[in-house]
Formats: structure tokens, sequence, C-alpha cells
């Protein structure tokens, strides 16, 4: 399978959703053009705001293999926890 024909997709709580909408923050194509597929425990940053992949689930929809990423909910910088 060729990078080119996998579709990934980011799922984001109905909060982090609200927030990434009504923030105007744009979701960078993170994994476009790369040769490995993100894997859990993997964390993504968008917004200031970090996410990790909790879950992955393979999905075909007759167009092509597509795999659906299941993120946490988005902890701000400040959440940084010490110690």
């Amino acid at each position: 399978m060729t990078q080119q024909s996998l579709r990934i997709a980011l799922s984001f709580s109905d909060e982090d959703q609200a927030w990434l909408r009504l923030s105007a923050i744009a979701v960078p194509r993170f994994f476009e053009g790369h040769a490995e597929v993100p894997q859990t425990g993997d964390a993504l940053r968008i917004g200031g705001r970090q996410f990790i992949v909790q879950g992955r689930v393979w999905e075909h929809d007759g167009m092509g293999p597509s795999l659906r990423l299941l993120l946490s909910s988005a902890h701000a910088a400040s959440d940084t926890v010490f110690g």
C-alpha cells in the first residue's frame, strides 16, 4: 500500500471540535507524504494544545483504505505536570 492511497482522519471530542471551530484553528495535514503511519501514544500539537493518539481504526469505504485516529482531549500548554 502506498502512502498516497492511505487517508488519515483525526477524530476529536465534541468539546475539542467546538474549540477548533470557534478559534478558527486549521488542522495541518501532519502525515501527508510520510512513509510511517501514526501509532498509539504519538502526540500532536495543534493550536498550542497537545493531543495523544489513543486508538487507531482501519476503515475501507470503497474509495480505499483510511486510518481514523482517535485523539485524547486537548491539554493546554499550562497543563504540564512536573515531577
